[in-house]
């Protein structure tokens, strides 16, 4: 080889060495960088985990104690007492480690006043209920727990914390997006220079084990927050569970054992009334006796007319012992409500295939006859089959269908409908007619228990809807209600269309 050609290979040499030290530094520049932005891409992606996680406990901190509040004012027991107070003081150092996880972020800070100020709300309206109950005026706590209610200061904390939530997944998509997007430009830059230096192979190999060994890491601590979450969640979940059976046994034996004295009172009445019809016969024998004779007895019930102020305390007191009857009736059918509440509260739920049109026709055909005098149209669409408890759905449908006939309006002939379709697994069915509707401030009303609304012109209880929606949420379902005055109302219900057999009567 000439020294031309020697020089020219130097050259080459020289230059091909240049291009290799460059591409390594480039690809060592930016592989480093790139690594280093996973790293802290992953930490933001833990970081939000952290934050979402620490909000889901501050959620379950007010749900136990407003769970422990609820027993502590059904039983007045130490045990409910001191988890009321341990969820109650776990609250305010819960929502300052949220603070401290979202404050670098000005949407969460927003969310974070709301939800501070609802938890103000929240833990004050706590204190009072307390406060009544220790002063041995459970009647006050249970309407200070309504007013509660009626506030909505857990929805308001319910929502606020659901912003954040929502948030927190937000900036979880993006980080982790993020995150994976450095992870491959590092790659495809560490393949690429893998083709031109062994060296640079070798480096970018090592680091992509490093950042698998970073995302590996971050995927483990994740994996131990969504078991820890999991944890905590069965365990409140079981907290929660037990109570709510010893809610279901307490008013079990509250009304079994109101129902003795009721009876006697029911006897004593009508010997009551008895004995006054014996006393106002007697009264009138006594007034038309002629003067210095002895009275003689009627020879049957009402021989003898009462007269003025006489005939007046007879009507008052039929007036008042026919008062006494009705309330006895009605506490009577009070009572029996309550005890097949808590019956169907213990049951098994018994999960199989129902032809939900068929179901739903036979129901309609029970009820024809009201729908007749109601002058009604009832018109079943085509509907989903489910996997479901045959019973339950019974009682849900039927009652939605009999409060939609008892409800209609006067003089308009009625028009109801059944129909359903599917959603990702779900089955959504609405049951809706032209009656007299309901006003929209008395759409959660309606749901709770022995609270009812509008005119009191039709009978009942105030149990119906509200056992309908506790039936519906065991099913793994939810319910709403669309209504206005005067336009009619649409109950919309979701169920599962496979049941989950594995997870059934576990919400009893």
């Amino acid at each position: 080889m000439t020294a031309e050609g020697q020089r020219r290979r130097a050259f080459w040499q020289i230059l091909l060495f240049a291009a290799g030290l460059l591409v390594l530094t480039v690809i060592s520049a930016g592989s480093v960088y790139l690594v280093n932005k996973a790293r802290e891409d992953s930490k933001w992606v833990v970081h939000t985990i952290e934050a979402e996680n620490q909000i889901n406990n501050l959620l379950l901190e007010v749900r136990r104690a407003e769970s422990a509040l609820r027993g502590y004012l059904l039983t007045v027991g130490p045990e409910f007492q001191a988890d009321y107070e341990k969820a109650a003081a776990a609250i305010i150092p819960a929502l300052d480690r949220v603070t401290r996880l979202t404050r670098d972020n000005p949407a969460q800070r927003e969310n974070i006043e709301k939800l501070s100020a609802a938890l103000e709300t929240r833990l004050g309206q706590f204190a009072r209920e307390i406060a009544a109950i220790r002063q041995g005026q459970p009647d006050m706590a249970t309407a200070l727990a309504r007013e509660a209610a009626a506030q909505g200061a857990t929805t308001m904390i319910g929502n606020a914390a659901r912003a954040m939530i929502e948030e927190e997944e937000r900036l979880f998509r993006l980080r982790s997006a993020n995150a994976d997007h450095s992870q491959t430009l590092a790659a495809s830059m560490t393949g690429i220079g893998s083709g031109l230096v062994v060296v640079l192979a070798l480096i970018s190999i090592w680091l992509v084990r490093r950042s698998g060994s970073a995302r590996d890491e971050a995927e483990a601590r994740l994996r131990d927050a969504n078991l820890n979450l999991e944890a905590v969640v069965d365990e409140r979940t079981a907290d929660l569970r037990e109570a709510n059976d010893e809610i279901q046994r307490f008013a079990y034996i509250i009304s079994h054992d109101l129902r003795s004295p009721l009876v006697n009172i029911m006897g004593f009445t009508s010997e009551l009334e008895e004995l006054g019809g014996d006393v106002f016969r007697r009264i009138g024998s006594l007034a038309h006796a002629p003067a210095g004779e002895a009275p003689l007895a009627p020879a049957a019930p009402g021989g003898v007319a009462l007269e003025g102020a006489d005939k007046q305390l007879a009507e008052d007191f039929s007036e008042a012992l026919g008062f006494i009857k009705s309330s006895i009736a009605k506490m009577d059918r009070l009572i029996s409500a309550i005890l097949n509440l808590t019956r169907e509260g213990r049951r098994d739920f018994q999960p199989v295939k129902i032809d939900t049109r068929e179901l739903i026709e036979a129901i309609v055909t029970t009820l024809a006859h009201q729908a007749a005098e109601a002058q009604a149209e009832i018109h079943v669409e085509p509907l989903p089959d489910l996997v479901s408890d045959r019973l339950a759905l019974e009682q849900i449908f039927s009652n939605l269908i009999d409060n939609a006939i008892k409800y209609l309006r006067p003089g308009v002939p009625g028009e109801i409908r059944i129909r359903g379709r599917t959603k990702l697994g779900y089955a959504i069915f609405e049951i809706s007619d032209n009656g007299r509707g309901i006003d929209p401030k008395d759409h959660q009303r309606i749901f709770d228990l022995f609270r009812r609304a509008g005119t009191q012109d039709k009978p009942g209880q105030g149990i119906g809807l509200a056992h309908v929606r506790a039936l519906v949420r065991r099913l793994g379902g939810t319910m709403s209600v669309s209504s206005e005055l005067n336009a009619g109302s649409t109950f919309t219900i979701t169920l599962p269309i496979a049941w989950n057999v594995s997870n059934r009567n576990r919400d009893r």
